[in-house]
């Protein structure tokens, strides 16, 4: 009766334990194997990540909170070789469940003399549980985390990845890699992921129909800085980067260094400008300078008068024109303006492949540098540098600092401190003159088909015959480019855009320059994504008022008081082609 009573007591206890009153498992039981079902983060801005538990990297998104980069739970299964007693049978099981699994490979793994293999990595929670259930002692699960990328190609050179431990190895992951280990809120970027992809699929298309080799293009914000797109073609899905291509890993954008070609012209323009050495009035001489057995000239198709005012220098683009501003400016005060405007160090942005531009030195910079720097030859430059200093003839004068990083804006209308802008390079009102004559450009010069109808844009072709491997010029191969700005009346947003190597079309009459290729893909971009900015063309009536009050003519005339304005007779440059030309053996005709 005794041990009846005992037994009978064991049973009821054993009753409630196992079936009417179970005990839930302790943390530390299933912790390491199931993983905590996902719920969102209550605190978290809308659309700001999807906060997981055990993840250890941060989630990245765009300005407007659309996830770019995530952390997902994934589990590692291993087992004991030592438990296993029946690996055959363990590896066809295994393969019920795990469809990719080789049984082979892995019956080899389970019979070696040893406590510790992996059998399989990144497996779903509910491969897990149903593993789990099989109930083989032997087996056991690693949590771990994977990083996706659920917009694939768009920002991938941006974004960059991870290895196997998920430590960034380039892009933004390797640049923020402590940041997103330690801090779980997301990183939130300046990219605009919705403006990325239409830059992206815009440009695309041009680099299609032109059957070039590359292209990129950058949009960024002109008063803070912000870059809201950076394209560079061709790229990959950013999931599969282990396998893309290098010249798809290359960022054209910030690591591609090519001469600036015509867009440089702005520079010296503003240069010449702020400097005080050319005005608006002042003519330079367009007959071509014959240095040894190199000319600076025109294109043969260019029929320019023998002497241009400055802002028909800048909507024709002459070179030996360009060439004479510069001489006028100097070498010295040339290398200062250059390095004042960040053309001679790298760009400060939150990229690790941000390169260095390539340019002579001091040493190095002779007339003839001095010349062929004023059109934009002889040194090279990554699109971010040329964008940055076109953002900063247009935003009043300020050179920003580009950034990946979106500000924390209370309001669209936040007036940003002077310390913040960066220095004041360009004076106010020289500032706005460069932006009427960008306009100029736009409506009566080479940039016509950059016109984007009620948004007022403005800028710079720009092309340059691309260097070949062995340093020599390629003839017919071109980097085209077109930099700009909208609205110039106000500008908010600078643009850059380039095309590497592109063919000529029946559409292009076989020209392979910016005017035609680079110049109406700008359009497209500014008439695509201008609406996703909050910016929509003006009525005709109101764009032509506007438009009025921008006029320049090509030719201003002298002001009053004015009593030797440059131009024949008066050109401080001429004494020093002369001389170069008489040095080299040519005869340079005036």
């Amino acid at each position: 009766m005794g041990f009846l009573f005992l037994y009978g007591g064991v049973a009821v206890k054993a009753l409630f334990a196992t079936i009417l009153a179970p005990m839930a498992p302790l943390p530390n039981q299933i912790g390491n194997s199931i993983p905590e079902i996902p719920h969102p983060d209550p605190k978290a801005m809308a659309g700001n990540g999807f906060v997981l538990p055990n993840i250890k990297r941060a989630s990245i998104v765009d300005r407007n909170g659309q996830p770019l980069a995530l952390s997902l739970p994934i589990v590692q299964v291993y087992a004991n070789p030592m438990e296993i007693i029946e690996p055959e049978d363990v590896a066809k099981k295994l393969r019920t469940i795990l469809p990719n699994l080789n049984i082979e490979e892995t019956v080899r793994r389970l019979k070696q003399k040893k406590q510790f293999v992996y059998i399989a990595r990144n497996i779903a929670p509910t491969d897990e549980l149903a593993i789990n259930n099989l109930g083989i002692p032997g087996l056991y699960f690693e949590n771990g985390e994977q990083r996706h990328y659920p917009l694939g190609n768009v920002a991938a050179q941006i974004l960059g990845s991870v290895d196997i431990d998920n430590h960034g190895i380039a892009g933004v992951e390797k640049f923020f890699n402590q940041r997103l280990l330690e801090d779980h809120t997301p990183l939130r970027l300046s990219i605009d992921a919705r403006v990325q992809a239409a830059i992206r699929d815009e440009l695309n298309d041009a680099k299609t129909r032109f059957r070039a080799i590359g292209a990129s293009a950058i949009l960024m914000d002109v008063h803070t800085g912000e870059i809201l797109a950076m394209v560079s073609l061709p790229d990959y899905d950013a999931n599969n980067f282990a396998h893309a291509a290098d010249d798809a890993r290359f960022n054209r954008a910030v690591t591609g260094m090519y001469e600036p070609g015509s867009t440089f012209k702005l520079q010296t323009a503003a240069m010449a400008l702020q400097l005080g050495v050319a005005h608006p009035w002042d003519q330079f001489s367009t007959i071509p300078i014959h240095v040894g057995r190199f000319t600076i000239s025109d294109l043969k198709t260019d029929h320019f008068a023998p002497w241009l005012a400055l802002p028909s220098v800048m909507a024709y683009s002459s070179n030996p024109a360009s060439a004479h501003i510069a001489l006028d400016v100097g070498r010295q005060r040339q290398h200062d303006w250059l390095k004042n405007m960040g053309f001679l160090d790298r760009v400060p942005v939150e990229l690790p492949e941000a390169g260095r531009p390539l340019v002579p030195s001091l040493k190095n910079w002779g007339e003839t540098t001095v010349m062929t720097v004023g059109f934009g030859h002889g040194v090279a430059e990554s699109p971010l540098a040329i964008v940055r200093g076109t953002a900063c003839t247009g935003n009043g004068g300020y050179l920003v600092t580009p950034t990946l990083l979106a500000r924390d804006h209370l309001n669209d209308d936040v007036v940003m401190a002077e310390e913040q802008k960066g220095p004041h390079l360009i004076s106010a009102e020289n500032s706005s003159l460069l932006r009427r004559i960008l306009r100029l450009v736009v409506t009566k010069g080479i940039g016509k088909k950059a016109e984007s109808p009620g948004y007022l844009v403005g800028g710079k072709t720009g092309t340059a015959e691309k260097i070949g491997a062995h340093g020599g010029y390629l003839k017919h191969v071109n980097i085209t480019a077109f930099t700009g700005m909208f609205p110039m009346n106000d500008p908010k947003y600078a643009l850059y855009v380039m095309l590497d190597a592109p063919q000529g079309t029946a559409e292009t009459h076989g020209w392979t320059t910016a005017g035609w290729i680079a110049a109406p893909t700008f359009s497209r971009i500014v008439t695509r994504t201008a609406p996703m900015l909050g910016l929509f063309p003006l009525e005709p009536a109101k764009a032509q008022q506007i438009d009025e009050q921008l006029a320049l003519s090509l030719s201003p005339p002298v002001p009053p008081g004015v009593h030797r304005p440059l131009g024949p007779g008066n050109d401080p440059g001429a004494a020093t082609v002369n001389r170069l030309a008489a040095k080299h053996g040519a005869h340079h005709a005036r």
